[in-house]
């Protein structure tokens, strides 16, 4: 099967790598976007406010995993309470995305990321002043955490409201890119809890915190029209669509994978190598900052080429790279096979929410909380897993093994929908699908 989908991207030249491939495969009909369009189309200051809103929320929904290292030899965690403690903001994130998305429909996009961006620097300040006692404490306080990771159902349908179906690619790629605040968090988080102790490092997010909420309360703007507020029957109604069940595995296997390893990362390379906490930070920082860059790309290339040929790609070349790394330990190689799979999880973000306005663009905001509640389950899932793997094998590679077979079956379930996808709301959409 991977042959067959490799075959379909051979340009008519045999020059070139991937990208010329996809490019090679436009339709001549499609409209293509170009860059400079965001120029003239939208609202760029609420793009750009959706995306540092997105930036920051995302810094302090990984805030836990950044710090990981510090705050379990600090609170003498075993390696299965170390996988929790990252995971466990995750899975907040993707409850409470659901929750966000609602209010988003209900009160529009701009209130309700106001209101979450309160309620996140409340958590913070508490942080700062009281600390966390042990393992239930960061529980409670990452679970709160999981506002910020919620933000995803705010920030990505109040940016793409503002442009048309030809640029959601690009677009909502570019408001995603946001997820870039995990690298700043690996940077940043562990130098600066060398320096002045972890719980130091939540009063510092603060300063971030309140300048993203004085740009995001007076620049973002709300997009013209009307948003038809959702009766709860209306949510109960998009649940029983085959299709948004398949967007929320999709999206499960993409950015869980992301995210899990994003908050991972520390403690895979702290544990696996024995780097020191700010070593594993830096290189936690470079595989998450080829994901956060790469999911525009995928954006873009989507828009160009379809999001259904661009995931078959890349779950594929995912499931590849995972099922390698968990074979071998090699510190440079594991590095450079790690910045690959972030990338390629990236890039799948992006296609996926190429898709997804041109399947359910009328309910943007509760289909951005339902698939980023899935994301976040995935994420919860991975990151859980590979604790839970370290704990009772020794080794992380159960779980990535575990984790490259759900990326097959992503390639399974996309060989068996794309042709209905093409033949029905394919076929009227209004961009390339």
């Amino acid at each position: 099967m991977i042959m067959k989908l490799f075959m379909n991207f051979r340009p008519r030249k045999m020059a070139g790598g991937l990208c010329h491939a996809l490019i090679a495969q436009t339709s001549p009909a499609t409209p293509k976007m170009k860059l400079s369009d965001l120029k003239s189309s939208g609202h760029w200051p609420t793009l750009l406010t959706a995306f540092l809103y997105f930036d920051f929320s995302f810094m302090v929904w990984t805030l836990l995993g950044a710090l990981g290292p510090q705050i379990a030899e600090s609170l003498h965690l075993d390696a299965g309470q170390k996988g929790m403690m990252v995971a466990v903001p995750i899975l907040g994130g993707a409850i409470l995305r659901l929750v966000l998305g609602v209010l988003s429909d209900r009160i529009g996009a701009k209130t309700t990321g106001i209101i979450a961006q309160i309620v996140v620097m409340a958590a913070l300040a508490a942080g700062w002043v009281f600390g966390l006692k042990d393992f239930h404490a960061t529980l409670v306080f990452g679970f709160v955490l999981g506002i910020a990771g919620a933000s995803f159902a705010v920030a990505l349908p109040q940016a793409g409201r503002w442009y048309p179906a030809n640029m959601q690619g690009v677009v909502l790629g570019l408001a995603g890119a946001g997820n870039v605040g995990v690298v700043i968090d690996s940077l940043v988080g562990p130098r600066l809890a060398a320096a002045y102790g972890w719980q130091a490092v939540f009063g510092f997010a603060l300063i971030p915190a309140v300048l993203t909420f004085a740009a995001y309360a007076i620049f973002s703007k709300e997009a013209p029209g009307v948003i038809v507020k959702k009766k709860f029957s209306d949510y109960l109604r998009l649940l029983k669509e085959q299709d948004a069940h398949w967007f929320c595995f999709y999206y499960t296997v993409s950015f869980g994978g992301f995210v899990g390893l994003a908050s991972y990362y520390g403690l895979y390379f702290r544990s696996e190598f024995g780097l020191s906490a700010v070593k594993a930070g830096d290189f936690a920082a470079l595989c998450t900052f080829a994901g956060a860059l790469s999911r525009p790309i995928g954006g873009a290339i989507s828009d160009r080429v379809g999001g259904i040929r661009s995931m078959l790609v890349m779950f594929a070349t995912a499931a590849a790279l995972l099922l390698v790394a968990a074979n071998v330990h090699l510190f440079g190689l594991n590095v450079v096979l790690f910045v690959c799979v972030s990338a390629v999880l990236g890039m799948c973000n992006g296609a996926i929410f190429q898709l997804l306005p041109q399947r359910f663009a009328k309910d943007m905001g509760v289909m951005t909380g339902l698939v980023g509640c899935g994301g976040g389950m995935g994420g919860f899932y991975l990151a859980s897993s590979l604790g839970m793997a370290k704990q009772t094998f020794g080794s992380c590679a159960p779980g990535f093994f575990a984790f490259a077979a759900l990326c097959l079956i992503a390639v399974s379930g996309l060989a068996m929908v794309k042709g209905r996808w093409r033949k029905t709301w394919g076929a009227s959409a209004e961009a390339r699908i």
